[in-house]
């Protein structure tokens, strides 16, 4: 739900801050006070275009921010994460800013977005019905959505999109087939030889490092074992060696030991130094009885580098990628078939085509008794909305192949009085028909709708008696389950509201500002007598008002 409005120097309103509360909120006051510049606010920070006209005379930009309860959108919080624009948990900020030169800025958690992306998110915040830019319902996609959440068809609109997304993926693979038959059996040919090829090397990463040690040591066989015979020599078995040497200046050292103890600990070091030694020399000899001069050995180690060198230059890889190149191949040739020709792909296109038949066509029944409930539940409410013989219908178009929605486009058909043609919403020319056309639907279907904020406009136009009462039912109704604001000029709807709002404009040096009044119980009897006395109100009229609004609260 919509928290609050942050408002800056936007057409006549200087600065105005706005906190909003849940149920149904109405804003009232004198024709031209500025009651419907909220909603153009909103409809801005939500995406709407605009240019330097809504800048507020005299002042360099205006700029205007929403903050958003969306704890329970969890379809909005994955549209966040998925563009990286995730703030706050369970909160949403939005902030649009354009400055006197026309240009715009948009802003959503405090990183810049696109207006397209700001649109994107409002879609899921809020609905302003009796402005075509703002109405979800007046979109396609939306309208097919309602009516599938509406009959429970969710599950089944599902399963239609992945079988349509499984045949269209088939359908492309035999086409491409069809096209490219010759040049994809040549290089599925190819293909089929390199995996063998590959496989038959029977190489791995683990293998080649053995492979390069064990060359190394066997190249170097002679220089390893000369190399050892040195080392013992040099230490033991040589002419004056490190060993005799050792023992010769141990003995020594002995036998001055008797005139300066501290000689102990050198000897001590020397004797370590001995028994390292003599350790080296067993350790020289074992391993210099383990290195064999093979060079039948040596040939095959290096016929197998040899191989595995050829195989990494044929496939322009280095030796230990080998294993990626033959993962590569054998996904290629999955992608072709495999061994599979043309035949074996348009039957398997033939049974997925089927499937998603099946699934498209029991969606479609399960839409045409949703359509039908919807169209009588609708145009009943309608005749409660001075549209009295007018219709709705929840129209399906059959779309020559079907697509990932179905096999046909819904499209809510209106007549608001009889003996008129049923014509698409989009089309409705009187915005307050439209409004309380959206107001018949979002009724019917509450329980099932998605956006939290429903905002109406002009809902009141050409209405009032006891049809007024019924909007103002109908509006509270809705506000139980969602938050609900109206802009209106009828005592009746203004009664039934939860909160209500006076929306006042001043003139201050000249300068013509819009102002907004939360109104307590008193001063909501004051402003209600007014919208029903007009100019000059009388005891009467409050009275009026003061029971008009006591009904209401026995209502409740």
């Amino acid at each position: 739900m919509l928290r609050a409005l942050n408002i800056r120097d936007f057409v006549i309103v200087d600065r105005m801050d706005l906190e909003f509360a849940s149920g149904f909120t109405v804003l009232t006051g004198e024709t031209g006070a500025g009651k419907s510049i909220l909603i153009d606010a909103l409809a801005m920070v939500l995406g709407e275009r605009g240019d330097a006209g809504i800048v507020r005379q005299g002042a360099e930009k205006s700029e205007i921010s929403a903050e958003f309860e969306t704890a329970a959108l969890k379809s909005l919080q994955s549209w966040l994460t998925d563009n990286e624009l995730a703030g706050d948990d369970g909160a949403c900020l939005v902030r649009r800013v354009i400055d006197s030169g026309g240009r715009s800025r948009a802003f959503i958690n405090g990183r810049t977005v696109t207006l397209a992306q700001l649109r994107e998110a409002g879609e899921h915040l809020v609905d302003i019905h009796g402005q075509h830019e703002h109405q979800s319902l007046l979109r396609a996609a939306a309208q097919r959505a309602l009516l599938d959440a509406y009959a429970g068809l969710g599950a089944a609109a599902s399963a239609v999109a992945t079988a349509w997304r499984r045949w269209q993926g088939i359908r492309q693979q035999l086409t491409a087939l069809e096209t490219n038959a010759a040049a994809f059996a040549a290089e599925r040919e190819q293909l089929v030889w390199q995996v063998r090829e590959l496989d038959t090397l029977k190489f791995n990463p683990d293998e080649w490092q053995e492979l390069l040690a064990e060359h190394a040591r066997l190249a170097h066989a002679q220089s390893l074992i000369e190399g050892a015979q040195y080392a013992m020599d040099a230490l033991s078995d040589g002419d004056n060696s490190s060993l005799t040497q050792l023992a010769a200046v141990s003995s020594r050292l002995d036998h001055l030991l008797e005139y300066d103890a501290r000689l102990k600990e050198i000897i001590d070091v020397i004797a370590s130094a001995q028994a390292q030694a003599q350790e080296s020399v067993y350790m020289l000899r074992d391993y210099q009885q383990r290195l064999d001069l093979d060079p039948q050995r040596l040939k095959e180690v290096e016929q197998r580098l040899d191989a595995v060198h050829t195989s990494a230059r044929k496939y322009r890889v280095t030796p230990e990628t080998l294993p990626d190149a033959l993962a590569r191949a054998r996904d290629r040739l999955a992608e072709l078939g495999g061994s599979a020709d043309v035949e074996t792909v348009r039957k398997r296109e033939a049974e997925a085509h089927e499937v998603y038949l099946a699934a498209a066509r029991e969606l479609s029944a399960g839409r045409r008794k949703a359509a039908k409930r919807l169209a009588e539940k609708v145009t009943a409410a309608m005749q409660t909305l001075a549209m009295a013989g007018g219709s709705f219908e929840a129209a399906l178009n059959p779309l020559a192949e079907g697509n990932s929605s179905g096999l046909e486009q819904i499209e809510f058909l209106v007549s608001a009085h009889n003996g008129i043609a049923p014509r698409p919403l989009a089309k409705v020319a009187s915005g307050g028909e439209l409004s309380r056309i959206s107001l018949a639907i979002q009724a019917v279907t509450n329980e099932i709708a998605q956006v939290p904020t429903l905002i109406f406009d002009e809902v009141d136009a050409g209405i009032g008696g006891r049809i007024a009462e019924i909007v103002g039912r109908m509006l509270k109704k809705l506000g139980s389950k969602h938050q609900v604001m109206c802009v209106t000029h009828l005592p009746q709807v203004a009664a039934s509201a939860d909160q209500q709002w006076q929306v006042t404009k001043t003139a201050d040096g000249g300068k013509v500002l819009s102002h907004v009044t939360v109104l307590d119980d008193k001063q909501r009897v004051e402003e209600i007598a007014r919208m029903l006395g007009g100019v000059k109100m009388t005891e009467t009229t409050r009275r009026h008002a003061a029971e008009m609004l006591g009904t209401q609260e026995q209502a409740k």
